[in-house]
């Protein structure tokens, strides 16, 4: 073939040709921190599958300087042609001769830039003895060890590592294995690291930098460190200790220890993700990894357990045994993600983590509820569209079909399948399908046929429930925000109490409607074993309540007919429902309404039965869901909002927890008393926005004051900017010098998340040119983007059109371009401006952000159509009134 037919043959193609398979790497790297450039060579042994003239590998932005091929009788073979197509990422090497089937080594010098775009080999900047220096670091998911050298970059391309690296004598060098072996020679070292097992390229690391650490080992001997900036490892030290502790959890859950001599854990000052689960050396934001007693907030804490324990996961769900292609992702996600709240619970058992587990299924719910969605096994077809798919399906849906089908099949069961699974493909690749059968095997149910209608098709279903004297009538439909109904069904896994969580009933529904007869259930509401009869006068007690996805552990809505709604309103005013339950039907609730299937006078009906909530999950989403009405109320009944927001802080000001800290009260209260005063203050209740700011400039004058202690200073800082003006700027420059003087990565986001809150769109406008000045990493604008201002909408889209090209540039190749268009497209709710945002990306959409726009647009029309169906209802103004003034 020539080789211009081969280049053709080549264009857009999803997956490397399987000309030959790749079996070792001898890679070799001297970054110049100095020049932010890298030099490498690498040797990777091959096996040639394929006669062919050709050997294709992945490279991007690399500069390749020489290439041979030696085959195993020593004969060494040069390339005729050497082309490096950016566009496909991907490297043709054409041979004059046909390459001999059977091993051989593929050599390749190469050069490179140490980007600032947060993927590949990376440059990333530090502080340290008053002088900024630079470090190199890596992240190479999804698709970007080719970035750093050529190499066959899928993940089931696996393959074992041998890695050497030339820094400067007093940087520490680091990569998945221990150093074997450090040569000094003048001002620079050359570190030898051990060779890695067989592994996937992107879960390959290095990092060259200055640091301290703390260490621990496990009680199996592997030694485990925490990398802190200099003199900070003390705020190592929490992390150290849960990452120890996990590492001994999942060596008895999966049956099956640690693989790896070593573990480091290690800050990065610039990060695009939260974290990154490399295979012995995990890389953390430093928001994620540090923990400062002063400045951390319970959320912190919390979050950095909940990261930790999702990263240590991966060593087996991931890196052991890996996806075999992107399409299994959340083989990955999913399951690392329900696995590190289950050991949180462990470690933290007071947190009720399962509890707080409902606040990340509501993010699956609502990315899967949309027509621009996609399955959890979805095809990707580019290189550059797999950061799109590591999406609220991969890691909330993905986690949340899996707590679902732990419930159905039992604990026992599922920890004894998921051992088996990861002892049959420990370092192999597996696919969905390769799970389901092993769960099958152990359970005895067909545990495939259940589950594909989970991952293979997108979208979930509403349940429609009927009662017809002691019958349940139930019928599934697609449920879908934008009021739409699919035509698919599901297998559903069902709970349901009545009346009493003694009386309960599990059942599959396998077909689009059924009954179930509940005249005689299997136990008293006493517990005894005699049979329940429930006749028709017992029925008709208005006290007996039926109450469907039991806990929320199914992936579903439901929606009750009146008569069911009605007595589940008594209940929830009586307390005879659990936390749990009481959040599912306030947002099942609201999910209803956004989809044109509740009136908003029934929601705010259905939400003045939580006057006397004290739960944190339950009072958690009451106050975002009453965010959310306030904005959809602003276009849709401007002259009532006034009275909405009374209502809704007569809603919440019934709660007396207060300002003050209690000694030894519960994390969940700690976590609640934030969010609670924040909603105060955004919806005006004076007295609460009086007391922030008093707490505030005493804190100007003592950063220490236990006044205002870390989890209480978003509320102060939120408040100031509600007072905020182009005329009155004291505020927004005193929070300008908290985030200037702040040391902790805790504190600089808390200011911005807070600063475009302001209402005043010029404050906005400048906060967000602030977001794009030196004084902000790369990495953090994603904090200063999550809090614009209802007011400040139409100047921050302004603002991002007029800057796109910056942006694009800047934020373009990782995962952070996508959170601009979530943070400023999604907020609006007219068609007008859904048309108008189609318009404008129309020529500018590239793989990385195409689905996400999409979605983001849908959500747009979503939200007028609600707009539009608001305006249309009568007398919900004289329902808000009574509302707001009823004691």
């Amino acid at each position: 073939m020539d080789h211009k037919m081969m280049y053709e043959q080549l264009k857009g193609q999803v997956k490397l040709p399987n000309f030959a398979i790749p079996k070792r790497y001898d890679l070799k790297l001297k970054p110049d921190l100095s020049a932010c450039t890298f030099a490498g060579s690498v040797e990777i042994n091959l096996d040639i599958v394929q006669e062919t003239q050709f050997l294709v590998l992945n490279a991007l932005e690399l500069v390749i300087n020489e290439v041979y091929f030696r085959d195993s009788h020593q004969r060494e073979y040069r390339p005729s042609d050497v082309t490096v197509d950016n566009e496909d990422e991907i490297l043709v090497l054409a041979f004059a001769d046909v390459l001999p089937l059977g091993e051989g080594i593929l050599g390749v010098n190469f050069s490179g830039i140490l980007n600032d775009h947060l993927i590949g080999f990376y440059r990333s900047t530090f502080v340290v003895g008053g002088e900024k220096k630079n470090m190199a670091v890596t992240q190479f998911e999804a698709a970007d060890a080719r970035r750093c050298f050529p190499c066959w970059d899928e993940p089931a391309l696996k393959a074992t590592f041998k890695i050497t690296m030339e820094v400067p004598s007093e940087f520490t060098a680091l990569s998945n294995m221990p150093v074997i072996d450090e040569k000094l020679n003048g001002h620079l070292k050359t570190v030898s690291f051990d060779e890695t097992p067989t592994m996937s390229t992107y879960l390959v690391a290095f990092v060259v930098g200055l640091f301290d650490y703390v260490e621990d080992i496990t009680s199996d001997g592997i030694k485990v460190r925490a990398y802190c900036p200099v003199g900070e490892s003390e705020k190592g030290k929490l992390a150290l200790d849960i990452a120890v502790r996990v590492l001994d959890l999942y060596k008895k859950f999966f049956s099956m220890p640690y693989t790896l001599p070593k573990l480091d854990m290690v800050a990065i000052p610039d990060f695009c993700f939260g974290a990154m689960e490399n295979y012995g050396l995990i890389t953390f934001r430093e928001n994620e990894l540090l923990h400062d007693e002063l400045q951390s907030a319970a959320v912190n804490k919390q979050r950095l357990a909940i990261v930790v324990a999702h990263e240590v996961a991966h060593q087996w769900f991931g890196n052991l045994v890996t996806m075999e292609w992107w399409t299994h992702l959340w083989l990955n996600e999913g399951f690392a993600t329900w696995v590190s709240y289950l050991a949180t619970d462990c470690l933290y058992p007071e947190w009720k983590i399962w509890n707080q587990f409902l606040q990340l299924t509501v993010g699956g719910l609502q990315l899967d509820a949309l027509e621009e969605s996609h399955p959890i096994e979805v095809e990707v077809l580019h290189a550059r569209s797999i950061n799109e798919v590591a999406d609220a399906i991969s890691y909330k849906k993905g986690s949340a079909v899996v707590r679902m089908l732990q419930d159905y099949l039992g604990d026992d069961i599922f920890q004894r399948s998921l051992a088996a699974y990861i002892k049959k493909y420990a370092w192999k690749n597996a696919k969905t399908e390769d799970l389901w059968d092993v769960l099958s095997e152990v359970s005895g149910i067909q545990v495939r046929k259940l589950m594909d209608t989970w991952t293979k098709q997108m979208g979930y279903p509403v349940l429609y429930v009927k009662s017809k004297n002691q019958i349940i009538e139930f019928e599934q439909s697609q449920f879908l925000s934008s009021g739409s109904h699919g035509q698919k069904d599901w297998i559903v896994p069902v709970t349901l109490c009545i009346g009493s969580y003694k009386r309960r009933k599990n059942l599959l529904i396998e077909t689009k409607s059924g009954n179930l007869d509940i005249s005689s259930l299997c136990c008293s509401s006493d517990g005894s074993a005699r049979t329940y009869e429930l006749n028709q006068e017992k029925w008709d007690d208005e006290q007996l309540w039926v109450k469907l996805n039991v806990g929320q552990t199914g992936f579903y809505r439901v929606k009750y007919d009146d008569v069911l709604a009605a007595r589940l309103m008594k209940a929830i005013e009586a307390n005879l429902l659990s936390s749990t339950d009481r959040f599912g039907i306030l947002d099942d609730s609201y999910a209803l309404f956004e989809a044109s299937d509740l009136s908003l006078s029934s929601l705010l009906s259905m939400m003045n039965v939580y006057r006397k909530e004290i739960d944190y999950v339950a009072l958690s989403r009451l106050i975002d869901i009453s965010y959310n009405i306030v904005k959809i109320s602003s276009e849709a009944i401007p002259y009532s909002l006034n009275e909405l927001k009374q209502f809704f802080k007569n809603l919440l000001s019934a709660n007396k927890l207060g300002w003050e800290t209690i000694s030894g009260e519960s994390h969940l209260n700690v976590l609640l008393r934030g969010e609670l005063l924040t909603a105060l203050v955004v919806f005006g209740h004076s007295a609460t926005q009086k007391e922030a700011l008093r707490r505030f400039h005493i804190f100007l004058g003592d950063r220490n004051t236990p006044l205002l202690p870390a989890d209480l200073r978003r509320v102060a800082y939120v408040a100031v900017m509600q007072i905020v003006s182009a005329k009155s700027r004291t505020g927004f420059e005193s929070l300008l010098n908290v985030y200037r003087e702040a040391d902790a990565v805790q504190e600089k986001a808390r200011v911005l998340r807070s600063l475009a809150s302001c209402p005043d769109s010029d404050i906005v406008l400048e906060v967000l040119n602030f977001l794009l000045s030196d004084e902000v990493r790369d990495q953090d604008i994603i904090y200063g983007l999550s809090g614009i201002s209802s007011e400040g909408r139409e100047i921050a889209w302004r603002w991002l059109k007029d800057n796109w090209d910056l942006i694009a540039d800047r934020w373009g190749s990782g995962g952070l371009l996508t959170q601009f268009i979530r943070e400023i497209v999604t907020p609006f709710c007219s068609w007008e401006k859904a048309d108008e945002i189609e318009a404008f990306f129309a020529t500018r959409v590239t793989h990385g952000i195409a689905r996400t726009l999409k979605q983001s647009i849908e959500q747009v029309r979503i939200k007028a159509r609600l707009v539009q169906n608001v305006q249309h209802e009568q007398s919900v103004d004289k329902l808000i009134r009574q509302l707001a003034f009823k004691e």
